[in-house]
């Protein structure tokens, strides 16, 4: 005996949807989960901003915001960051200072062009004082050999003479807040502009002086790419 019911075997009068009525339903649930996750990209983009040099700073919709890569690496430059000095006349200076030889004043009679000297000045901190020290160099004005270098240091009465070196060839300045003498060597035959080797002499500040607390010697190469071979150092 048969019973009574739908053609697919189910209750009579409640029949099974069919299979081509049931696929549009699936595909409204595909499109709703491939819809919101186009909503959810659009919304990531949004919290997203471009530099004008193409990285991308994460904004709120960001699990983790990225700064944005500074534009320069350096750092511009301040009014505060330089030091801060009164420009002394070097020339007036090492001309009235009896401590100054008479070859050094000889070179300063007259200038080598125009109105041009050849002495250059450097202000920097070497003592502790407030105001910057002022280290001198004065140089021939034939082949710029340094023929005296000096610290001035000012005081209740002007500047006054703390370092000086005449010994030629010399050159002061300043390395990591400390005075640096270096004086170049040659060889027997060597021209004035290609010197063998540099010895270099650091000094410091303390109870009112300069003393030379490091030293090294460095021999150039000779093989004319301006490379040393080595610093070597030496024992006071």
């Amino acid at each position: 005996m048969t019973r009574g019911g739908g053609a697919d075997g189910g209750p009579a009068g409640k029949k099974r949807p069919a299979a081509s009525s049931r696929l549009p339903a699936t595909l409204w649930r595909m499109a709703g989960t491939a819809l919101a996750g186009i909503a959810a990209i659009a919304l990531l983009l949004a919290g997203c901003e471009t530099t004008g040099d193409g990285v991308r700073s994460e904004g709120s919709a960001a699990d983790s915001p990225v700064p944005a890569r500074p534009r320069s690496a350096t750092p511009t430059p301040s009014p505060s960051s330089s030091v801060a000095y009164k420009k002394v006349d070097a020339r007036a200076l090492l001309r009235k200072d009896p401590a100054v030889g008479a070859e050094v004043k000889k070179t300063l009679a007259k200038p080598c062009t125009a109105d041009e000297y050849p002495i250059d000045v450097t202000y920097a901190s070497l003592t502790g004082d407030k105001a910057p020290d002022v280290i001198i160099n004065v140089m021939t004005c034939a082949d710029s050999v340094g023929i005296g270098s000096y610290v001035y240091r000012k005081g209740g009465k002007g500047y006054e003479n703390v370092f000086s070196n005449e010994q030629p060839p010399v050159y002061a300045g300043v390395n990591k807040g400390e005075l640096e003498i270096t004086k170049q060597t040659y060889g027997t035959g060597d021209a004035v502009c290609c010197p063998t080797g540099e010895d270099v002499m650091t000094y410091h500040w303390a109870k009112d002086r300069f003393k030379e607390y490091a030293r090294y010697h460095t021999d150039y190469s000779k093989t004319g790419d301006g490379t040393d071979t080595g610093a070597t150092p030496s024992e006071d």
